[in-house]
Formats: C-alpha cells, structure tokens, sequence
C-alpha cells in the first residue's frame, strides 16, 4: 500500500526524468547535443539515461521535504551530490546533468511539501522554495561543492575571488563560517544563472520560462515547438553563463540576439524562423 509521502516521490521524481527527457529531446534546439549532434565522447544517448538517474533522487528529495514538519533537514546538498552519483552510474559520457540537478534539487523538496498542502497556487509552490532554499545549511554547501567538483572539468569553473571551489581552503571556510549555499550562491549571482536562480527564488523559471511554455501550450502548440520556443525566449533576455565563461560575453550576448531574431520571424513553426 502506498503512503502519501511515497507517491509524491513518485510524481516528483517522474516529473523530473520527463523535464530533463524533454527537455534533451526538444529540436531544433541550440546547443551543444541534440538528437542530431553528439560530441566525440558525449552523446544525446548519454543525456538520456542521465534524464532517467536523476528521477529517483528528486523524488526522495520531495518524500523527505513532505514528512518534514519544517524546512529543515531536508537534505538538499546530499540531494543534488547524490544526484550527480546516480547520473554517472548510468552513463559514461561525463558531465550531463549538473546544472539540472542544482536547479531540481530546490524544486523538487518545495514539490514534496507543496504537495502535502495540496495547494495548485504556483506562488504558493514558489515561495516554499525560498523557504527551502534559505533552511539549507554549511553541511549543504559542502556536498554541492562535492558534487560540483566531481562533475565539473576545472577548466569551465572559471575563478572566484572567495570560496572558489578548486581552492582547497574553501571547505574548511565553509565549515568554519558556516557558510549556506544561499550565501555562496549571493557572491556568483551577477555571472551565473543557476547562482541567479536560487538566489532569486527562481525568478527566472517562474516570471519568465513557466508563463511562457503555459501560454504557448494553452495556444496549441506543440509541446516540441513550445519547449524550443521558450528556451529562445529565456536565453533572448538571459545571456547563457556557460558561454560567456567559455567564449566571452560578446559572444553570449550574440547568441542572445540571434535568439531574439528567430523569435521575431516567428520561432521554429516559421519557415524563416526554423532556418
């Protein structure tokens, strides 16, 4: 027999493997990997069992958010650390899901307790989020900075003046000062989005991506077409943190304007837009 708790695990981690599934799948999508695009050791395959793996930790993550009676405990940092483990052990193509586990990971705890409210108001979900994301603590930090370290290939980190990730120093930092990720994640919101994101309490997600896919959906689009469309939306107005730590934020901010271009002539269901 199922509790209640167990099948919030199962919705939430379900909802998560299709968001990353479709998410991967959606085409034409600008990217790096698509499902006509691989790279020498990284392949749309590997993204795909990557989207599966995580699904089970999500979930575990909203089963323990819904019996908590308060925010605390919830594990948050284990989650997104246990999350990169699982995502690994199903694929060897390296660094798929990272940057989805850091945004599940808060997303999926505030569903737990959402849930259990049996609330539908978005704002509602939204602000337990806040909720979650501000009771996380110093023993949080350390287990994304394990999970960040693991996934992540030095050469993509970038530098950070303080707690920088590859500086040894930092975890004792961290443990000494009690630093939280909300803290952490304050001193990288200017030049990362997912820093941005919890930092914010998704603003991003939840005033930009979320009513744009709604409404493209309520229009009949398909969900393909509404997927790529809002992911041109966001990054028309968000320029992409990866690219610009790689390339430039010239080149971000290029991209951003192509973006913008295609979704003027029309999005992807447009001939010009599609070109």
């Amino acid at each position: 027999m199922r509790t209640l708790h167990s099948e919030t695990s199962k919705l939430v981690a379900n909802c998560a493997s299709l968001a990353a599934l479709l998410e991967v799948s959606a085409y034409p999508k600008p990217g790096n990997i698509h499902r006509l695009n691989d790279f020498p050791d990284t392949s749309y395959e590997h993204f795909l069992a990557g989207s599966v793996a995580l699904g089970s930790v999500m979930g575990e993550l909203a089963a323990r958010s819904y019996v908590n009676e308060n925010y605390v405990n919830t594990g948050l940092g284990k989650g997104v650390l246990d999350a990169v483990n699982e995502i690994f052990e199903w694929q060897h193509g390296g660094n798929t899901h990272l940057g989805v586990a850091l945004l599940f990971a808060p997303i999926s705890a505030g569903a737990g307790k959402w849930h259990r409210t049996k609330s539908k108001n978005i704002t509602e979900l939204r602000n337990i989020i806040k909720k979650v994301i501000e009771a996380s603590t110093s023993d949080d930090s350390i287990y994304i900075y394990e999970a960040i370290e693991k996934a992540m290939p030095s050469k993509n980190l970038g530098k950070a003046e303080k707690l920088d990730i590859q500086d040894k120093k930092s975890i004792n930092n961290i443990k000494n000062e009690n630093v939280t990720p909300l803290q952490i994640f304050q001193l990288c919101k200017d030049r990362d989005q997912i820093c941005h994101e919890w930092v914010t309490g998704f603003e991003t997600i939840f005033e930009t991506g979320y009513p744009y896919l709604k409404s493209r959906l309520n229009d009949g689009t398909s969900v393909n077409s509404a997927i790529v469309d809002t992911y041109l939306h966001i990054l028309s107005i968000n320029h992409d943190s990866l690219i610009a730590r790689k390339n430039g934020v010239a080149e971000a901010e290029k991209i951003s304007r192509k973006a913008k271009w295609i979704l003027e002539l029309g999005g992807i269901d447009s001939e010009e837009g599609n070109k």
